[in-house]
């Protein structure tokens, strides 16, 4: 009797007919499931696919696959014998990451002129239509355990970090925080090394020399053409904050409660459903009263803590509007501001810096209990 995945794989050599077909397999991570997931489809017409997924090749049961993302494809033979395909392994890089599709979207106050929930108080983020490209984005922010982990390898690579990073209690699921900007943008080298990927900073502008050491003052050049970890643009940030969503304050609506993001509750802000005060589930014990990272209900990217929790580090300079040289794929202006982007909002801070078009900034060399980050890649 024909097992399940026999009877899939003699069903592959049907759909092929007596031509040798191929078939892709790829391994994957999709947030909230834990570990990676493999997907295998096979063309049944010029742009249609049959896909499956399982998330145990030993012992597969493979179901329709939804919501998937497709990367480091690679390719699977009707090489063995009796008809089957032999199923070749694959390097998981984007397992904790998601796909950002590309598109155009209205970045800033969306509710700008709107008379009856007007946000006057954001003059620095006036509506403005950019196109972002597809990108891949950490789930969640970076971890107290995923930033000892790649730091220990950085140890051991010629690395240095001003700030130690730190999470709540050591706790290795709280967000990392008290790194400064530097850091975050080594540390993101160092992950790209450690994966097997092409760094995406460097210290000059030829691109030759990886950037491994220093901080405050250090000139830091982006080649965004490398396949490496790397700090979200402010466009990419606020187009993955608002999920596919567009006109809302936050990534979910135009109102925010302590079930929704760690922050710190005021009722002087109509839209702050409260209650009033640090988030009860989470100020407990010592500073900082931050939240272990996926502790709310995702985006409609399937994003983890885009409001609240640890403000994130971007790549740009700050501008006063977005100072941006270009709509398409914009990274900013020069540093005439003097500072980096922070987005997001924090356990400390108002329902206001939690809105999706809000801007803030500081000197990249600040590192506090409310900064951290995550990162993203290109495709």
């Amino acid at each position: 009797m024909k097992t399940k995945i026999q009877s899939l794989f003699i069903g592959l050599t049907i759909l092929a007919g007596v031509h040798q077909t191929n078939a892709q397999v790829t391994n994957m991570g999709i947030a909230p499931a834990p570990g990676g997931q493999s997907i295998l489809y096979w063309p049944v017409s010029g742009t249609n696919y049959v896909l499956q997924t399982t998330t145990n090749l030993a012992a597969p049961n493979w179901v329709t696959a939804s919501n998937a993302v497709t990367v480091n494809a690679a390719t699977v033979t009707n090489s063995a014998p009796s008809g089957f395909f032999r199923l070749l392994a694959t390097t998981n890089t984007t397992a904790g990451m998601v796909l950002i599709p590309a598109g155009s979207f209205t970045m800033g106050n969306y509710l700008f002129y709107n008379t009856a929930a007007n946000d006057p108080d954001l003059t620095d983020a006036n509506p403005t239509d950019v196109y972002v490209s597809a990108f891949y984005m950490d789930v969640n922010l970076v971890s107290c355990g995923q930033w000892t982990n790649v730091c220990a390898y950085a140890a051991s690579h010629g690395y240095n970090f001003v700030n130690a990073g730190a999470g709540k209690n050591s706790a290795a699921n709280q967000p990392v925080q008290t790194v400064d900007w530097y850091d975050c943008v080594k540390w993101s080298n160092a992950r790209s090394l450690q994966a097997g990927l092409t760094p995406v900073y460097y210290t000059d502008a030829g691109f030759t020399q990886v950037f491994t050491n220093g901080d405050n003052g250090t000139t830091v050049y982006q080649n965004m053409a490398n396949n490496g970890y790397r700090l979200p643009t402010e466009a990419e940030w606020e187009k993955a904050a608002r999920g596919g969503l567009a006109g809302n304050r936050f990534p979910w609506g135009n109102s925010i409660s302590e079930s929704q993001a760690n922050y710190d509750g005021d009722n002087f802000y109509s839209y702050d459903l409260g209650p009033n005060g640090y988030n009860t589930t989470y100020a407990t014990g010592g500073y900082p009263y931050t939240s272990p990272v996926g502790s709310f209900a995702p985006n409609g990217y399937g994003l983890n803590d885009m409001a609240g929790n640890v403000f994130a580090w971007c790549w740009d300079w700050y501008g006063t509007p977005y100072g941006q040289p270009t709509t398409n794929n914009p990274t900013g202006a020069g540093p005439g501001s003097g500072y980096r982007v922070l987005r997001g909002g924090s356990w400390s801070s108002y329902a206001y810096s939690a809105r999706c078009a809000c801007r803030g900034g500081t000197v990249p060399s600040y590192a506090y209990y409310d900064v951290g980050f995550r990162c993203v890649r290109g495709l």
